[in-house]
């Protein structure tokens, strides 16, 4: 549970401190507005990925799912700046079990909105699937742009940082996981 309050004191006392009004015309407001976007921007807090999984359909298919591109943003959680990117998230069934497609991106949001770290993303995400769908294998790939290295410190616009997880198949069978590689380059 989000508690708005607190944010809200602890928006007017960064304000202060950084030598600002908080009763400043332009800023009267901006405890309140930050506190609701926090309330959306940590919404996955309490959320658990794998809850997106319970949803599955018996379909003879045990060949790669792979959904690719999917846009996440998230809050580094150490500078509290935004990080965002994309998520490639591939699974090859085992006995047809398959989830809705949708259900692979809600996963990704589910664990992106928290302070987070991106190598964690993409580990939560490649476990959820193992454990829930018992697939062959899983791969989790995913690139960011990480606002604490842009806008900060070594002030880098543009730099990627790519994190893979690979589970089941996919972390012994190198030929299968340069497949699902090229196909996310293609």
């Amino acid at each position: 549970m989000v508690n708005y309050e607190q944010i809200e004191q602890a928006v007017r006392l960064i304000l202060e401190a950084i030598g600002e009004d908080p009763n400043r015309e332009g800023l009267l407001d901006t405890p309140k507005r930050v506190a609701k976007m926090y309330a959306e921007v940590f919404s996955g807090m309490n959320e658990d990925p794998k809850e997106h999984f319970q949803t599955v359909f018996s379909e003879e298919h045990e060949e790669l799912v792979l959904v690719k591109d999917i846009p996440f943003f998230s809050m580094c959680e150490h500078h509290l700046v935004p990080f965002f990117g994309v998520a490639h998230v591939a699974y090859i069934p085992r006995g047809g079990k398959v989830t809705g497609l949708s259900k692979l991106a809600r996963a990704v949001e589910a664990v992106a909105r928290r302070p987070q770290l991106q190598e964690r993303i993409t580990a939560t995400v490649a476990d959820a699937i193992m454990e829930t769908l018992e697939p062959h294998g899983a791969l989790v790939v995913v690139e960011a742009e990480h606002m604490c290295m842009t806008m900060r410190g070594v002030k880098k616009p543009g730099a990627k940082t790519v994190t893979i997880a690979a589970r089941g198949t996919f972390e012994t069978d190198h030929v299968a996981r340069g497949e699902v590689l090229s196909l996310i380059k293609g």
